[in-house]
């Protein structure tokens, strides 16, 4: 069965991922991979370059970024307060969802940028036809419910978030990072929530690097399939 890895990042996620386009391009070919996505933080520098080379190389590129959401509004900027913003991914599935990524984006640095570049849900709310969206990392919101305890409002944010990007374009998503607890804890309330609420589960790699990341998010493959847990893996 294959695999294509729809949360990862380069080196244009500065600061944080290391991969270079052609080193990714390059590696989801010599996997066999028929489609790959590129979702750096809160920026589209690299998707031109990206697009083309991956074209090139027979691979159909997915073309995203991993946003980060205000929770205040995008336009609050007060120190203390609105420097932890949600992460959240998003992949156009069409050229308008790809305008909307660029103008979302656009935004968030224009309007948005503290510390990071941000938007909020009533920009989503504007921008979001076209957009496939998933519920992200430890860093998201629907995983920040479930670490505080409130599941009930995990399960409120999910559905919201599917009611706006409608069924079929919202996913929750699992990663598999055996070394942190935390994200143990998020993998089995995720697949709960998804059970109860009929949200299809994506499994990620969160791709920072080009080796590893392709066996723990194969890994997160195999679990959703069997519905072992991913704390019973061998990695």
């Amino acid at each position: 069965m294959s695999f294509v890895h729809l949360h990862v990042h380069s080196h244009f996620s500065l600061l944080d991922g290391l991969s270079k386009i052609d080193e990714l391009v390059n590696r989801a070919k010599e996997l066999g991979m028929p489609a790959l996505a590129l979702t750096d933080h809160g920026v589209m520098y690299g998707l031109v370059e990206f697009y083309q080379k991956a074209k090139k190389a027979g691979i159909k590129p997915i073309l995203g970024v991993e946003a980060y959401v205000a929770r205040n509004g995008h336009t609050n900027k007060r120190p203390g307060v609105d420097v932890s913003p949600y992460h959240l991914l998003l992949l156009a599935k069409n050229e308008t969802g790809y305008k909307n990524l660029i103008k979302l984006t656009t935004i968030a640095h224009l309007d948005g940028f503290y510390y990071k570049p941000r938007i909020d849900w009533e920009l989503l709310q504007q921008y979001h036809e076209g957009i496939i969206c998933t519920s992200a990392c430890l860093q998201g919101e629907v995983a920040k419910n479930i670490l505080n305890g409130d599941i009930k409002k995990a399960e409120e944010t999910a559905r919201a978030y599917e009611d706006l990007f409608g069924k079929g374009s919202y996913y929750l998503e699992v990663q598999h990072h055996p070394t942190i607890k935390a994200q143990i804890q998020v993998n089995e309330a995720v697949f709960g929530i998804g059970e109860r609420l009929g949200i299809p589960v994506i499994a990620t790699g969160d791709v920072h690097y080009i080796n590893k990341s392709d066996d723990y998010a194969q890994d997160a493959l195999v679990c959703i399939q069997t519905k072992k847990t991913l704390a019973d893996t061998d990695r």
